[in-house]
């Protein structure tokens, strides 16, 4: 009988069952962590590994040829679409680098009383001034009741919550006028392309974030398409691919691909060709590298001058999610966030408040008001920092009411949010910014509708 790791599981009331390694009495996953110094893989960043071991180790990560492979693409440029910072006056001198929630939490309770309630009060008056205007857009379209009925094939997923997300993003998408229902034009918009579009040559849908792709299958169940691209970085099982790739006529290409790192001019099959972008919950900064990556100045600008074979954005839908994990560098509108007096620090403090936005009760719409008073008492008692400022303001967090923190999260997420849709109408791209779910199917229920204009 082969040797066993000497590990007990006390829930288990046994010793590991896995083969110990080499002369060690312990399994990979029970023997102790050396003492050396750990330091991410630069290769993928979700693993680590010994410093001392690290030039053994990008020889045969299991990400290296993947890695490898892709930066032989021709659609492959690292961080084409990362973003700069370009508005500091000066560049960080260890470099530019994200920061974590913990490092924005630590430095929320670095500030004194005065500071806190100052901003506090600066994101009550930014969303006052310019967010008022977020309408609720609950679309369910017709044309998605083979999937809000039920009458899908019964070896596909469904869960209802996320069927009427999916619905509801292509029913904005239609009372728009960028989907359309009908069996011919199916997607709108105008192409500034001297190029014509034959009829049976119908637009692509490019899904970024797609995960497992799904919305693209509502998509392609309910709309006449032919061209779908899936742009993902992750590997999914129980993708929707077998099903789409069944469907007549349906080309599909999946990218293994970081958004940050997309040329999406360069994609062979999107050359010419008009396409809607789509996602859903495009977390954190995924939502600004779309961005960058589909507007047409931006798909173009790295484009020889005298190609003719260009992409051409005419629509998108995107709806955003986990704005706690957004940071300054790649933020899409850091000018509209300068000009209302946010800079990076406030920044990063308004995107860890965003995960205050999930602290209460979401079986109704939160709105900004009925702020507790006690919140506005402490504001008032301006006494300057001391020893104990770190405590002060992480114990004024901590006694402020879920409803409190719950409304300061919505209002920094639809800040953040408002500078994208900001930023897509200077693009010259009508826009619209809407609540397309209720709060108790999905808090993060804010999307992003553009087209071009006429």
């Amino acid at each position: 009988m082969a040797a066993r790791c000497n590990f007990w599981l006390p829930k288990k009331k046994r010793f590991c069952a896995n083969v110990p390694l080499g002369d060690s009495q312990f399994c990979g996953n029970h023997t102790q962590r050396s003492d050396g110094q750990w330091i991410p893989c630069p290769i993928h960043p979700s693993h680590s590994v010994l410093e001392e071991n690290l030039q053994s180790h990008l020889k045969r990560c299991p990400f290296f040829k993947q890695a490898q492979s892709l930066s032989l693409q021709p659609f492959y440029q690292e961080g084409i679409n990362a973003g700069k910072e370009e508005e500091e006056e000066e560049e960080e001198e260890e470099g530019v680098q994200n920061f974590s929630s913990e490092m924005k939490r630590n430095a929320v309770r670095a500030m004194t009383l005065f500071e806190f309630s100052q901003l506090i009060n600066k994101i009550k008056s930014v969303h006052a001034s310019i967010c008022n205007d977020i309408r609720d857009s609950f679309k369910i379209p017709q044309a998605c009741d083979v999937w809000t009925n039920r009458q899908v094939d019964r070896g596909l997923p469904f869960q209802q919550k996320h069927v009427m997300q999916q619905a509801s993003i292509l029913g904005n998408l239609e009372e728009f006028g960028v989907l359309k229902s009908c069996e011919d034009n199916v997607i709108s918009g105008s192409i500034k392309s001297d190029t014509s579009v034959d009829d049976d040559d119908v637009p692509a849908v490019v899904e970024f974030g797609a995960g497992r792709g799904y919305l693209t299958q509502v998509l392609a169940d309910c709309y006449r398409i032919k061209k779908i691209l899936l742009v993902e970085r992750k590997s999914y099982k129980l993708k929707a691919d077998r099903s789409l790739r069944q469907k007549e006529n349906v080309t599909l290409e999946r990218l293994r691909i970081d958004i940050e790192d997309l040329k999406l001019n360069a994609v062979e099959s999107l050359q010419g060709v008009p396409y809607l972008a789509t996602g859903k919950h495009l977390c954190g900064p995924a939502t600004d590298m779309t961005l960058r990556c589909c507007i047409s100045k931006q798909c173009n600008q790295h484009n020889d001058a005298s190609s003719e074979s260009t992409c051409h954005l005419i629509g998108l839908a995107i709806a955003t999610c986990c704005h706690h994990l957004c940071q300054w560098k790649h933020y899409i509108n850091k000018r509209y966030m300068l000009d209302l007096g946010i800079g990076k620090d406030d920044f990063n403090a308004i995107t860890w408040f965003t995960s205050w936005a999930v602290d209460a009760d979401h079986g109704s719409d939160l709105c900004g008001t009925g702020w507790s008073s006690d919140l506005q008492i402490r504001e008032n008692e301006h006494v300057e920092s001391d020893l104990n400022t770190y405590d002060e303001v992480k114990d004024m967090v901590k006694n402020m009411k879920a409803v409190d923190r719950a409304i300061i999260g919505f209002m920094c997420k639809d800040i953040i949010d408002f500078g994208r849709f900001r930023w897509l109408k200077e693009h010259e791209f009508e826009s619209q910014l809407v609540k397309y779910v209720p709060s108790n199917i999905s808090p993060e229920n804010r999307l992003l509708v553009a087209r071009q204009k006429c």
